[in-house]
């Protein structure tokens, strides 16, 4: 659907010049789930502004189905955003401001009210056709700030951070609102955000950006379970990071030396071939403490956090590394283990992923 290469964005020049995008390179499907992951600065709102067309990229090329976006000025495109503050008319009904943008599009009367119908049913505000805007709640706005994208039936919905206004419930609820709306409507959706649990939830595919190039691209799994480096394993959800030394390497897997002098079998990204020292990244949820004889990694237990669904229990290692284990808790279970415990740190082999920095 949308092929970005080489897209590279300065602002400023001389001293001043700063460098959002730098030779981005991404294709993206027809009827996808496509979302823009990273921190604030990193340069996905810039690149979702260039695909609007409310930037131009410094160098490169962007294009819709084979033919030139750049080329169309922004109301040419057929795409529509959905903004962080929704942008609707106060003024105006739910069902006013979902018709505006065919209004202004110059379509017949019989065919805007029928459109209007269909989309009010689709983000389930019938009922609220007749009150203005500024009359309803914060998550109902969302919907027809959406409804007004959707209406004209782009080939792309460009949504910025839309649920950030929002409280954590219905935020989580309209989480499988935007999913339904893309599995419904067929419409490939861009959608950026910094929020790590959102870009899982949702997504086809996830790009995780940081300081304007594209670090990673896959799905939600294959993102978490298979980062490719420090950077994408420390941003999306937690993890260990834990010293190593490469003992022997075959593709796809190194039985990898931990600091304890215990050696286990540890994933390797595809494509390298490290050697020497290592840095081995292990999720909290993949790991147990047992009894100091018969884990990998030795220390003290620390820290017991309870969680409700589940405990964390932070252990200083020996080799003055700190180690988070998360375990899901079980009804009227006993406590194992305390603060103070002299306990080790068990993982199975493979679970370890081998990372660049």
């Amino acid at each position: 659907m949308i092929e970005i290469s080489r897209v590279t964005k300065a602002f400023g020049s001389g001293k001043a010049r700063f460098l959002a995008l730098d030779k981005v390179d991404v294709s993206i499907r027809e009827n996808e789930f496509f979302t823009l992951l990273g921190p604030s600065g990193c340069g996905k709102t810039t690149l979702l502004r260039i695909i609007a067309g409310f930037e131009h990229p410094t160098s490169g090329s962007v294009t819709m189905e084979g033919e030139d976006l750049l080329a169309a000025p922004p109301h040419k495109r057929p795409v529509n955003t959905v903004f962080q503050n929704y942008a609707l008319f106060p003024h105006l009904t739910v069902a006013q401001n979902i018709g505006f943008g065919l209004e202004m599009l110059g379509k017949p009367k019989a065919e805007i009210k029928a459109t209007v119908d269909e989309m009010m049913e689709l983000v389930k505000m019938t009922a609220m056709a007749d009150r203005q805007t500024s009359q309803i709640s914060g998550g109902q706005q969302q919907r027809v700030a959406l409804a007004r994208a959707l209406a004209p039936r782009p080939k792309v919905l460009l949504l910025d951070e839309p649920l950030s206004a929002l409280d954590f419930k219905l935020r989580k609820d309209m989480q499988l609102e935007l999913k339904r709306l893309q599995m419904e409507t067929g419409i490939t959706f861009i959608f950026v955000t910094h929020d790590q649990e959102e870009a899982l939830t949702m997504s086809d595919r996830i790009a995780v950006m940081n300081a304007g190039s594209i670090r990673q691209i896959g799905g939600p799994r294959d993102i978490y379970d298979h980062p490719a480096e420090r950077f994408v394993a420390d941003f999306i959800g937690d993890t260990n990071f834990l010293p190593a030394d490469i003992a022997e390497a075959k593709p796809d897997i190194a039985q990898v030396r931990l600091s304890s002098g215990k050696v286990i079998a540890a994933r390797i990204h595809e494509g390298d071939t490290p050697v020497g020292k290592v840095t081995l990244a292990v999720r909290p949820e993949h790991a147990s403490i047992t009894a100091q004889a018969d884990g990998l990694l030795p220390g003290k237990l620390g820290e017991v956090v309870y969680f409700g669904t589940d405990t964390h229990y932070h252990v200083a290692l020996d080799d003055g590394t700190s180690f988070v284990v998360r375990q899901q808790n079980q009804p009227d279970a006993a406590a194992t283990f305390a603060s103070g415990d002299r306990v080790a740190i068990q993982f199975a082999p493979g679970v370890g992923q081998v990372l660049r920095d």
